[in-house]
């Protein structure tokens, strides 16, 4: 997992310098189209069009000032840090393994498997809604409904998880 959230932080970072060299050729090659593009993005947040004919003029002096505001306002696109893809790799990476231990813990530490089981459901299920609490406090939503939101969709995902994992060993 934590490779993957790597491959995805570059392939964000490949996908930005490719946009950023097309729109660096395009105001080059057709500049009068590309101050168009831009001229219709300021009608488009409302400028007045000798506002928007002024503006445009003043972003199109500065080819990087000009790439810039293309990528920003046209393709919606901010240029990811470099550190994005280690940080990705270890945050999704570690996310990972401490989710994965929370439910196993249980059956390192009790001997009987049912047991363990109920352990580690009430476990999961605690975390969850911990989890879920601090993510509705940081995201201004309630901190009680985002976790109990958290605790049943965790839970619907675990019983799905052990249907299919009893299915499978049948």
């Amino acid at each position: 997992m934590g490779l993957g959230g790597y491959l995805a932080a570059r392939t964000d970072a490949e996908h930005f310098g490719s946009e950023r060299r097309r729109e660096e050729e395009e105001v080059e090659t057709i500049p009068a189209a590309e101050k168009l593009e831009v001229y219709n993005i300021l009608r488009g947040y409302g400028l007045a069009a000798d506002d928007a004919h002024k503006v445009t003029s003043a972003i199109s002096a500065d080819r990087k000032r000009w790439v810039d505001f293309m990528m920003r306002f046209e393709l919606g696109l901010e240029e990811p840090t470099r550190a994005r893809a280690p940080v990705s790799a270890l945050t999704i990476g570690g996310s990972y393994v401490i989710g994965g231990l929370v439910p196993l813990i249980p059956y390192m530490l009790v001997s009987e498997s049912a047991r363990a089981l109920y352990v580690s459901a009430a476990v999961t299920a605690f975390a969850l809604f911990v989890f879920g609490a601090v993510k509705g406090s940081l995201t201004g939503v309630s901190s009680i409904r985002s976790a109990i939101q958290t605790v049943a969709i965790g839970g619907i995902a675990a019983a799905f998880a052990f249907v299919i994992a009893r299915w499978v060993a049948g």
